[in-house]
């Protein structure tokens, strides 16, 4: 009989409640008892939606990030919150965002939070544990152990999920250099010890993701893992080793020789792994294999599955697991509530309770005979077929307009050089200019307007009347506070990418399909399940009123192609490049549109750009090319006069920065605040030729940086960077963040420029 389980399942709730609880927590309008009331709460509601597998998930809920607790689990905390007041879980808000609900009683004023980057290649934002070679480990499995005991109360049968040692590892920085393998004899003992008092637990099997196999290690790396799993090994718990998000390759006979009973690979990514690991693995050991896509949100192809699954299941009998091919953290929770999806689309769909209903199909599939399931299968099938042969699926205008793609689309009319003097010469910047990333506040009228709007409650001519009044406020704010270059503040958009896809022909939308980004910021990706086409202008109307009520330049602010193409639930029936491709030339029309009438900067943001590269650098080149190309045929068109931005946020390019280059956009604006500008390091040995904005303002905590520390970010800065080619910025959007946390720190911002424009004027 096949064995069902999960991965992981969404944290958030299917209404955000944990969305909710934590910003009411965080502004002390719910005790902490109510916070872990609710935490409590949706773990059963979790483990209640999948009561139907064989095994759930322990230890998947996070109140913000599963690595940050993975640190507070090892004991690696940094010393800044260590010793601080409150409960555990006010420390761990101050790593997750600098601060916490309750540090003003205990005379905190918050600290610097924890650098944030991306999980893999997803758009999951994880908070990075802290290395140095002085770095000491300590166990508390009281969270863990908690939750168990929690599960076991409910009679839920579960195994718990916890993160590899190798992968923590490869996961953190240190911030001295040192060598982080060098730690592992350190940290091995830790989760010897876990292993133990989970095992006095009861706990039998423990899910341990070690998804940096599918990257490419060098040897050493490769040696950690056999000296971790052999010391690792255990009688007292079963260990399911868990791959994902790729291929195995020439990791593949490592993880087949590791002392684990179980092996977990990704489907989607590596079933043509799947025969070589049954040869190599151990007869007596369990292979999971994940057959429902845990990142996208099309059906699952039952008829074409069992094909491949049914040879595989006679074979292994019980040894073969089913799951899905990753946590589903990365899908929405619940697709019955979705009205708003017309029927035939709704068909196509499926999202995370969907998904376990397919894992369950399949099972009894496997299990009992595709006759058990046999109204299942057909209207499946039904799904699948009306899908792939869907007029709306597929334009023919949109393929001719593809064939007329050329290289001289991607090029600017001439170099950043001679495009520089005109810029500067047409805009009159002040050294160090000042600008912001685009969005403003989200204010509670702004969403009260959007939602009467959607429900009827307020009609179009009163919406943007509303919007008009939030943009000249923010424009007001911006002269006030001396910004440079300013921008209209986004306030009709409810995301960077779904505001656009709302105005593509071949995207969908959910009404409910939220995913979380990070801590409390859920993203509610936009469903292309078509040929994409731009009917008319998206932004031109906003910005001429944004331009009308200035003198200084206006920013216009658009997202890239490939940021929209890795921020939506993309159709897998055509290559992602192709899609790309469709997006760039939409894009490009905007641009002409924007140009034409009048602006002078628009920002192209490209925020997914590095987030999009395959986990194996042999693959990069590939995904690199077609990336680079969309963006340029996105923006290339306009004249010298006009000059391009681009941004990218919480990414490590330093690897690709050649590729960054060759968008040859004039301004990038990137995130270093968190790093203190450790990003920057990528210019010590590459001489960046155009201009760049490095991020002085974490945007992604209440924090208010100080103008001192501003000036200190900067002069680094300076020291990679010639200054006539710096601008000033925070890392992000402000949509996030209140007017009572912006306004001081764009005005500490404005001041460092200040300074920074006297010093270069005394040294000159």
């Amino acid at each position: 009989m096949a064995i069902t389980h999960n991965l992981g399942f969404p944290r958030i709730g299917a209404k955000r409640e944990l969305k909710f609880a934590l910003e009411s927590y965080w502004k002390a309008q719910l005790s902490l008892e109510e916070l872990k009331a609710t935490g409590s709460q949706l773990r059963q509601q979790n483990w209640a939606n999948q009561a139907k597998l064989d095994w759930s998930p322990v230890g998947d809920f996070a109140f913000y990030d599963h690595v940050l607790d993975m640190s507070f689990t090892l004991g690696n905390l940094p010393e800044r919150v260590r010793y601080l007041g409150g409960d555990l879980l006010d420390n761990y808000f101050r790593m997750a965002r600098g601060r916490s609900a309750t540090d003003r009683a205990h005379g905190c004023c918050g600290v610097q939070a924890g650098e944030m980057t991306k999980w893999f290649d997803t758009n999951y934002h994880y908070i990075v544990p802290e290395l140095s070679a002085s770095t000491t480990f300590s166990l508390d499995a009281s969270r863990l152990i908690d939750e168990f005991d929690q599960s076991r109360r409910l009679g839920v049968k579960a195994k718990v999920v916890i993160i590899g040692p190798l992968t923590y590892l490869w996961l953190g920085k240190t911030k001295d250099n040192s060598d982080k393998l060098a730690l592992l004899p350190r940290l091995l003992p830790i989760y010897e010890q876990l292993l133990a008092k989970l095992a006095a637990c009861g706990v039998e099997w423990v899910q341990i993701d070690e998804p940096i196999l599918v990257t490419e290690l060098d040897p050493s790396w490769q040696k950690a893992f056999i000296r971790a799993y052999d010391a690792l090994r255990t009688n007292q718990v079963k260990l399911l080793l868990a791959t994902y998000f790729g291929q195995l390759q020439d990791n593949l006979p490592l993880a087949c020789r590791l002392p684990v009973q179980g092996l977990h690979l990704d489907t989607f990514n590596a079933r043509n792994e799947i025969s070589d690991v049954i040869m190599r693995f151990p007869a007596d050991s369990v292979l999971s294999l994940g057959v429902v896509n845990g990142r996208n949100i099309w059906k699952t192809d039952f008829v074409a599955t069992l094909d491949w699954l049914e040879p595989i299941h006679r074979h292994l009998g019980q040894r073969l697991w089913l799951a899905p091919s990753c946590s589903l953290l990365h899908v929405p929770v619940d697709l019955t509530s979705e009205y708003n999806v017309d029927a035939e689309l709704r068909s196509w769909l499926a999202f995370a309770l969907q998904k376990l209903d397919e894992l369950n199909i399949l099972s009894s599939a496997l299990n009992n005979g595709r006759q058990a399931v046999e109204s299942e299968l057909l209207d499946n099938k039904s799904a699948i077929a009306t899908r792939k042969v869907s007029a709306r699926v597929h334009n023919p205008d949109v393929k001719s307009a593809l064939s007329c793609i050329n290289p001289e689309m991607e090029r600017r009319r001439s170099p950043y050089s001679e495009r520089a003097l005109k810029q500067h010469k047409q805009l009159s910047l002040p050294l160090y200019p000042t600008t912001t990333i685009g969005s403003f506040p989200q204010t509670e009228e702004i969403r009260q307007a959007r939602s009467h709007f959607r429900l009827g409650k307020l009609d179009e001519a009163g919406y943007n009347t509303a919007m008009r009044e939030q943009i000249a406020r923010t424009v007001r704010e911006q002269e006030i506070l001396g910004l440079d270059v300013l921008v209209h503040g986004e306030a009709e958009r409810n995301d960077m990418v779904e505001y656009f896809g709302e105005q593509f022909e071949g995207y969908a939308f959910s009404q409910f399909g939220w995913v979380q980004s990070y801590g409390s910021r859920c993203v509610k990706p936009p469903i292309m399940f078509g040929d994409i086409h731009r009917p008319k202008a998206m932004t031109v109307e906003w910005m001429q009123y944004a331009q009308s009520l200035t003198q200084k330049p206006m920013k216009a602010m658009l997202t890239g192609p490939v940021t929209i193409l890795n921020w939506s639930f993309v159709r897998d029936d055509q290559p992602r490049a192709l899609s790309c491709q469709q997006l760039a030339l939409a894009i490009r029309a905007e641009v002409y549109d924007l140009e034409h009438a009048g602006v002078r900067v628009i920002q192209i943001d490209e925020a997914a750009l590095r987030e999009g590269l395959p986990l194996r650098k042999s693959q990069w080149s590939e995904y690199l090319q077609w990336a680079v190309s969309a963006f340029r045929i996105a923006a290339n068109g306009v004249r010298d006069e006009t000059q391009i931005h681009t941004h990218m946020c919480y990414a490590e390019f330093n690897d690709i920065i050649t590729s960054i280059a060759d968008m040859d956009a004039d301004v990038i604006t990137i995130e270093t605040a968190r790093s203190d500008m450790e990003l920057l390091d990528a210019f010590d040995h590459f001489n960046y030729p155009n201009e760049i904005g490095p991020g002085v303002y974490d945007i992604h905590s209440p924090n208010i940086p100080t103008q001192e520390h501003i000036v200190q970010l900067m002069r680094k800065a300076s020291q990679r960077i010639p200054a006539e080619r710096l601008w000033i910025n925070p890392d992000c959007g402000l949509k996030t963040r209140t007017w009572t946390e912006v306004i001081p720190a764009l005005q500490n911002m404005v001041a460092a420029a200040h300074i920074l424009r006297a010093d270069a004027a005394s040294n000159a």
